[in-house]
């Protein structure tokens, strides 16, 4: 199969399983907390990683471990606890909604960092995107009085952290094996996870007593095996085959699963909302339409 081909199929199967992350998160964090919800959700996908793929990070060389770890930074470790502080406010399928950025964070990080050109189309689109962004926010924080809405600005910061990983597996790590990097990835966080994680409270006894403790660890169980596993190896994947902004434009459609589940668990759920997204979609479409090839 050609690799145009499959990275539509990657792009597909992606825009599920990430689409679906964010109401996982929102049914674990009703047993957990959102420190031990990041952390329980690296050490259980560090565990999937390593059963089928240990071997992988011999493949790695010693100059490349520094970009593995920068990697491991942006694209997993700091974003899983912001979307956990982030969905303790806001709804889900808000946060899959202005998840849709990354791709036009990923152009301006391409082009301040990396030297990636961009087209006055992209700069067009990425106004937009920022503008239907803001006004998500504000519709929200209205018609969710209750929910502090500042926390959205967290998931926009795990945007940023997602596209400055997509532009080092571009640039920095073509050559590793997709396996490799998320192999690697999680071996670089591991240790830090468990360090967190024992800190949390997760060993103190009313943690346990909680009833939702158990079914909790069930969804990140899912989540990590899925979400933050697999999901990372196809990343990687997508991204060597196409480009950095292609893969990002997967939050095409993560916001229509995300939504779909939102609404489903009883969010709310606007025609500004609607609205809001449909600018930020068009964002990403301006950013991505006749985008020049490095």
């Amino acid at each position: 199969m050609m690799n145009d081909q499959k990275k539509w199929i990657y792009l597909i199967v992606l825009s599920l399983i990430w689409g679906s992350s964010y109401i996982l998160i929102k049914k674990g964090l009703v047993g957990l907390t959102p420190i031990q919800l990041g952390s329980v959700r690296i050490i259980f996908s560090t565990v999937f990683l390593f059963l089928i793929g240990f071997r992988s990070v011999l493949k790695i060389k010693r100059q490349e471990w520094k970009w593995v770890a920068v990697s491991a930074l942006c694209g997993t470790f700091v974003p899983v606890f912001l979307f956990s502080f982030a969905e303790t406010e806001i709804d889900s399928s808000i946060a899959s909604i202005l998840n849709s950025l990354v791709p036009l964070f990923t152009i301006f990080i391409g082009f301040a960092v990396f030297k990636v050109n961009f087209s006055k189309n992209q700069v067009i689109g990425v106004i937009i995107g920022l503008l239907g962004a803001v006004v998500l926010i504000f519709q929200g924080a209205n018609v969710n009085p209750d929910q502090n809405y500042f926390f959205a600005l967290l998931v926009v910061v795990a945007a940023i952290c997602y596209a400055i990983n997509a532009n080092i597996v571009k640039s920095k790590l073509q050559e590793v094996s997709p396996m490799a990097i998320a192999v690697g990835n999680f071996a670089v966080m591991v240790a830090p996870a468990i360090l967190v994680l024992s800190f949390s409270g997760v060993f103190n006894e009313s943690t346990y007593e909680n009833k939702e403790f158990q079914t909790s660890l069930g969804y990140i169980a899912v989540l990590a095996v899925f979400g933050t596993g697999l999901a990372k190896i196809l990343f990687n994947k997508l991204i060597q085959i196409s480009n950095a902004v292609f893969s990002t434009s997967v939050t095409y459609l993560i916001p229509v699963v995300g939504i779909f589940w939102g609404v489903l668990d009883g969010e709310k759920f606007t025609v500004i909302h609607l609205l809001a997204s449909g600018i930020i979609l068009l964002g990403v479409y301006i950013v991505n339409r006749n985008r020049k090839k490095k």
